[in-house]
């Protein structure tokens, strides 16, 4: 590099010199900004962005080179440069400088402008670079302590807990108090990742995989690890219920497709590890006379699990802009709470399922529905829903957010565990537990929900209303429900429409998917 400055004229080489400061200042900046956005440790991608501040360390080095006074350099100059580079920016204060002579090492005054325009010069390349090098080392000095102790430094991007805030809000999740201890809930789903740093705390109480049957809990899709994040998060995001004993099934493939008998072999895992809540984010085609009788494994195991007292919600689906009529299934079985999806503005997610509550002939025969079991039940979060990310995959970032109504029935589930918490009679073990208390809770729900502007009854996309788990433990007497300003939600028309697919019970997809590291289609 030497060589190379030692050929251009002295004008040249500062031009050169500026260039490659000024670009190894913007690399730094980038590799720094990207690391700490995107939280040290988090992921592949991470190794990008420690090269990229690398680079920028080194350009800013070379940089040195080309400021450099080659015909007054001596061999003790030489030895000392690096030095005197960072340490000595303050010498264009002196009226002379005396520098070692290259062919006798004998002193050589330099003139007094001279002397400033070097100093300024090296004082502002100093300060600047040297401020830049030190910040960069020691986000280096950060990322391979945080390789090297799986320490993940830093946390979600200010907008998803800004997004979580406003979610919780209009659920009435913060103006409760309560985490869902004594309550067991299971999530059936694609797995869950216990390495990920928001779920250090959570208490795992047991863990099945009906698609490798591992013995250790595992996430190679990541739709499980979101959804339970939403419920048992802490620390980055924060779940709606992070003292729940949670159970969970891994029935959905690297590929996000299960099929019935895994699902169903799931759901009886989850009733013989005496769950309370079941959390199904996922949906498929209603079996054959669903509503009159069932050939479906999967409904089968619902209905013998409500039949034990146990809470089963499920997702309504993702077609509303193409809907095929109805909900999906297990949603679909009368007992169940199916759940719908809204945005922040309390409008309904424009991909949420409708519910056909008339009754049909064709193509698949099903009664009119009556209270409270009209589908969906009750709508949740559902658009933007900021998510946990499993580790492993291409995400390269421990947090994101997921549109669609998985997102949504996870909330529902984790806000019923507060419930029963605070009314553990209404439990699967409790005094009024079983499929009695299951029917009461559909139909607190039924009449406890925030209706939208204008309505008065059950609605085939809106339910009976937003949950609301502040009016649910006010209708029980509860005394965890602190007073709160009941508004009415205006639906606006304006909100984007996103796509992102329930987990499904069948080989393709009906909706293309869509969360933080998808593309929008």
């Amino acid at each position: 590099m030497e060589d190379i400055a030692r050929t251009l004229p002295v004008k040249w080489r500062r031009i050169v010199g500026i260039i490659l400061l000024s670009g190894g200042i913007i690399l730094s900046i980038i590799g720094w900004v990207m690391l700490t956005q995107r939280t040290l440790g988090s992921g592949p991608e991470e190794l990008i962005w420690v090269i990229l501040l690398g680079l920028g360390v080194i350009s800013m080095v070379m940089s040195i080179h080309f400021f450099r006074k080659f015909e007054h350099r001596g061999w003790l100059e030489d030895a000392l440069f690096y030095w005197s580079f960072w340490s000595d920016s303050l010498e264009f204060l002196d009226d002379d400088r005396d520098i070692i002579n290259e062919n006798e090492n004998e002193l050589v005054d330099h003139s007094e402008s001279e002397s400033g325009q070097d100093g300024v010069l090296k004082l502002v390349i100093g300060i600047s670079a040297g401020l830049i090098v030190l910040l960069s080392l020691a986000i280096a000095v950060l990322w391979v302590i945080s390789r090297a102790a799986n320490i993940t430094i830093g946390g979600p991007p200010s907008a998803l807990l800004t997004w979580e805030d406003e979610y919780r809000d209009m659920t009435g999740i913060d103006v409760v108090s309560g985490d869902g201890t004594g309550v067991v809930l299971c999530v059936v789903d694609s797995g869950i990742d216990p390495d990920h740093p928001d779920l250090q705390k959570m208490h795992l109480a047991g863990w099945h995989d009906s698609i490798g049957d591992s013995d250790s809990p595992y996430d190679d899709e990541g739709h499980g690890t979101a959804m339970a994040g939403i419920i048992v998060a802490q620390d980055g995001l924060t779940g709606n219920a992070p003292g729940v004993s949670l159970l969970v099934a891994k029935a959905i493939d690297d590929q996000g497709v299960g099929n019935d008998e895994q699902i169903a072999e799931s759901v009886d895992w989850c009733v013989a590890s005496q769950a309370d809540v079941i959390s199904l984010s996922l949906g498929g085609a209603q079996g054959f006379g669903s509503g009159l009788f069932t050939t479906d494994a999967l409904e089968e195991a619902v209905e013998d699990a409500i039949n034990q007292g146990v809470y089963i919600v499920a997702a309504a689906g993702n077609d509303g802009e193409d809907d095929d009529g109805d909900v999906e299934s297990p949603g679909s079985v009368e007992d169940v709470i199916c759940v719908g999806g809204v945005t922040r503005t309390g409008a309904i997610w424009t991909g949420s399922s409708q519910g056909d509550n008339d009754g049909r002939i064709w193509p698949n025969p099903i009664f009119p529905r009556s209270n409270p079991d009209k589908k969906p039940e009750v709508v949740a979060p559902g658009h933007e829903v900021p998510i946990l990310m499993a580790g492993g995959l291409s995400s390269g970032s421990w947090w994101g957010w997921s549109s669609g109504t998985s997102a949504s029935t996870a909330w529902v589930s984790g806000a019923l565990a507060l419930v029963l918490e605070e009314n553990p009679e209404l439990q699967r073990e409790g005094d009024s537990g079983g499929p009695g208390a299951v029917a009461q809770m559909k139909d607190l729900i039924s009449e406890n929900s925030q209706m939208k502007e204008g309505q008065s009854e059950h609605d085939d996309h809106y339910g009976y209303g937003l949950l609301r788990v502040d009016l649910l433990l006010d209708s029980l007497g509860n005394s965890s429900a602190f007073p709160t300003d009941v508004s009415v939600l205006v639906q606006h028309n304006s909100e984007e429409s996103f796509h992102e697919p329930i987990q499904i019970r069948r080989s393709t997809a009906r909706v293309p998917p869509v969360n933080s590291t998808n593309p929008r289609e």
